[in-house]
């Protein structure tokens, strides 16, 4: 038996098969082909279990009204569908807004007092530069896993990354201004005074800026969506060589970036070998364990916490060494897979519920589903050899969909696939954490707590297994385990969330405060997001987090 299935917070468990043994597990009423119908109530369908509790009616409660503050959050938590032709997946409106903003400002700063003439066209050239190493500090801040931002919002990098991408399109957009400027600077004034193309271009100081043009724009270039996807490893490879360059190019192109350059590279060494390699990261033994469906992967590992933690642990946040909390995430490193791996770090959300407390025993689980690289890699090594030396760097991550759930009269969690390693650990601290306070406990208070969890295949189940489900059951939750995708399409979750929200409204009245956590893919997200929206502008009192997995 694996360290795993010992674990109080994660347990593998069988397969069902046969249609008996799957009306105990699936709510076939909470699934449709197309994926568009309201799911009926569970109590007119005989032989369901208890365990996938639906607590869905047709019928819509009679909305209270609502306010200009009601239609303003529902606007700005609204999330376009995706753009067409290029297939853009665009965040959400107050997302896209605040970017609009920070982005009109290092417009305004651009094209602020720069007359655009052929005699001026230098000190546009120069402000461009301006503006580009003024926002490079900032660039690393947001790149940066330990970060002084997560101290002042409460939220972590990954949460900012679109914000990071963003910044760093714009600075490409500013060296590509600036070396078409630069461009004009030669054409229309020292070309007429006798300098040739060639001898431009051969200017150390141009020739510098070159270098570095081509470093960011390559950096661009790698850094796209598709290209993260389907070369992530050398996505990772590339994005350090080419910032490094791109800083040492710059450094030397002029002496006025030299302030901002030195700024950005600190906090590069500051976090990446100080903080992470130094103080973070810890190498341990593990348990590989092929899951039941051959495509995925549980590492597993376990140790006794700490009783104690020093000052610095304190103020700077805690290794692996001393725990982690549900949500957070840490980046995986197996050095034995090849020597390509052995400078290669991989995040993975901790499958496993956080341990109780600082002086306790820490059971830890990575649920990786093997596509290309690294992972694929890790599979076939797990099928020769149960156990390894693993590399942990973290924990990372915040605890705002937490204490947002916590802080909720409803708890409405819904997972898509793997994102069950976010929902599994919020949801086991809710249930064990402030038990009393949870519907159906010995507390008996009016807090309710719901997981959906959506799977492709009937095999994804062992991820958590039965046994951890009935336990989560016997807690208070409800819960839906809607057919497998594969064989029935996919479910409605927009209408599901919204039928427990209603639902739930009609025993507590408008006062109701409910708290929505989704973690799936880009058109799940979507799709609950939307609906939550709907409902804030219906007037229901709504806090939507999204814990998207995967960069």
């Amino acid at each position: 038996m694996s360290e795993a299935r010992q674990s109080p917070g994660f347990q593998n468990g069988s397969i069902y098969n046969g249609d008996e043994e799957r009306g105990s597990i699936y709510s076939s009423s909470s699934s449709t082909i197309e994926g568009t119908a309201t799911p009926p109530d569970a109590t007119k369908r005989p032989g369901v279990d208890d365990e996938s509790t639906p607590l869905l009616l047709r019928g819509r409660s009679s909305n209270p009204s609502p306010n200009l503050l009601h239609r303003l959050r529902a606007l700005l938590l609204y999330q376009p569908q995706v753009v067409p032709f290029i297939n853009k997946t665009l965040p959400s409106n107050g997302a896209t807004l605040a970017i609009l903003a920070f982005v009109g400002l290092n417009v305004f700063y651009t094209f602020y007092n720069v007359p655009l003439t052929k005699s001026t066209i230098f000190v546009f050239a120069d402000r461009t530069a301006l503006v580009f190493v003024a926002n490079l500090p900032l660039l690393y801040l947001l790149a940066a896993k330990n970060q002084p931002i997560k101290w002042l919002t409460g939220y972590s990098y990954e949460s900012l990354n679109i914000v990071h991408r963003r910044l760093g399109e714009l600075l490409c957009l500013l060296a590509l201004l600036h070396s078409v400027g630069m461009t004009a600077v030669w054409y229309t004034i020292l070309r007429p005074a006798g300098t040739s193309l060639v001898t431009f271009l051969l200017m150390k100081i141009i020739l510098l800026g070159l270098g570095a043009f081509v470093a960011y724009e390559l950096l661009y270039f790698s850094s796209l969506g598709s290209f993260r996807h389907d070369w992530y490893e050398l996505f990772l490879g590339l994005h350090i060589v080419l910032q490094t360059a791109g800083l040492v190019l710059v450094w030397f192109h002029h002496h006025g970036s030299r302030p901002y350059v030195g700024i950005a590279l600190s906090i590069f060494l500051i976090d990446r070998l100080v903080l992470r390699l130094l103080l973070k990261t810890r190498t341990m033994p593990a348990t590989l364990s092929v899951m039941e469906d051959n495509k995925a992967v549980l590492v597993s590992a376990n140790w006794q916490l700490p009783s104690s933690r020093s000052l610095w642990q304190k103020l700077f946040g805690i290794s692996m060494k001393y725990g982690w909390r549900p949500t957070e995430h840490v980046f995986l490193t197996v050095p034995s897979l090849a020597r390509k791996h052995i400078v290669q770090a991989h995040p993975f959300t901790i499958a496993s519920a956080a341990p109780p407390s600082a002086d306790s025993h820490a059971w830890l689980s990575l649920i990786i589903r093997a596509h290309v690289g690294f992972s694929k890699d890790l599979l076939a090594y797990a099928k020769t050899h149960g156990s390894t030396l693993v590399r942990l760097d973290g924990p990372y991550g915040s605890l705002h969909a937490l204490e947002m759930l916590q802080d909720s009269d409803l708890a409405v969690v819904v997972a898509g696939g793997s994102g069950i390693a976010v929902a599994f650990p919020l949801v086991w601290a809710l249930l064990h954490d402030c038990s009393g306070d949870v519907e159906g406990s010995q507390g008996g208070s009016k807090k309710a707590v719901c997981l959906v969890w959506v799977v492709h295949d009937a095999s994804h189940i062992s991820w958590i297994g039965q046994e951890r489900l009935d336990e989560l059951k016997s807690k208070g939750l409800q819960m839906i385990l809607p057919p497998p995708t594969a064989d029935n399409g996919r479910p409605d979750t927009g209408a599901i969330v919204r039928g427990w929200i209603e639902e739930r409204s009609r025993g507590m009245g408008i006062g109701l405060r409910a708290g929505v956590v989704c973690s799936g893919p880009d058109g799940m997200n979507r799709d609950v997001r939307n609906t939550c929206a709907g409902l804030l502008e219906d007037g229901r009192d709504v806090d939507v987090a999204i814990e998207k997995f995967g960069w």
